[in-house]
């Protein structure tokens, strides 16, 4: 499959294990989580290991744009604890070994608004696994309940928070250095640049402008 290709990352590549497949051609070296490994995590977030409740997933980032799952609503979401941040380094995707992209991911402390999608219980089970295809790929996240607010109501969404024990977070990179690996990168799912600007664009569409996001685009 051609690189750079807009609409790789789909509902159907992901259920059909496509993005996995690249993924191997890509870096055959890449540790990937098992079958057994990522239905492992999700079952572990579940007190009775069973996902017969309504979920809440938040999105910071690509799921903001493109979530690839069905849902019942979404509403726009504060948590609280963590913020959105440039910090996990990528050679696959939006980067490549030649000139390693920038993905986001959720970090210590702060604060980060963003959208949830409500999935109801009837179809939580098979929604989830969508998204832990997609987001448990490797070990780079790690799952959590995370604490919010949606119109003043608290509420507890699962979201993916980087695993800062994993080789390739970045955590002291000034907004320049960002802009720079930003600006040189590219993969299979397109350029590290859209993936800032497509974020950045809907954050402010939402009305939640992230301030950080707005300035890197400039520096681009």
């Amino acid at each position: 499959m051609s690189k750079n290709k807009k609409d790789i990352l789909t509902r159907d590549s992901i259920l059909s294990g496509k993005i996995h497949e690249i993924v191997r051609e890509e870096d055959s070296s890449m540790r990937l989580l098992t079958e057994e490994e990522r239905k492992e995590s999700l079952l572990s977030m579940f007190s009775d290991r069973k996902i017969d409740q309504d979920v809440w997933i938040f999105g910071y980032g690509s799921l903001i744009w493109n979530p690839a799952i069905h849902f019942e609503r979404k509403d726009i979401m504060t948590i609280y604890g963590f913020h959105r941040k440039f910090c996990l380094k990528t050679y696959l995707g939006r980067g490549n070994k030649e000139a390693p992209g920038l993905v986001l991911a959720l970090d210590h402390g702060g604060s980060c608004r963003g959208i949830a999608f409500k999935i109801p219980a009837k179809i939580a089970a098979h929604e989830l696994e969508i998204i832990w295809r997609r987001e448990m790929l490797s070990g780079s996240y790690i799952p959590k309940w995370l604490n919010g607010k949606i119109k003043g109501i608290s509420v507890k969404a699962l979201g993916f928070v980087i695993n800062k024990q994993e080789d390739r977070y970045i955590g002291d990179l000034t907004d320049v250095e960002t802009a720079a690996l930003i600006s040189k990168a590219s993969g299979f799912l397109g350029t590290c640049s859209e993936y800032l600007i497509n974020t950045s664009e809907h954050l402010e569409d939402l009305g939640i402008p992230d301030n950080k996001l707005s300035n890197l685009v400039k520096l681009l």
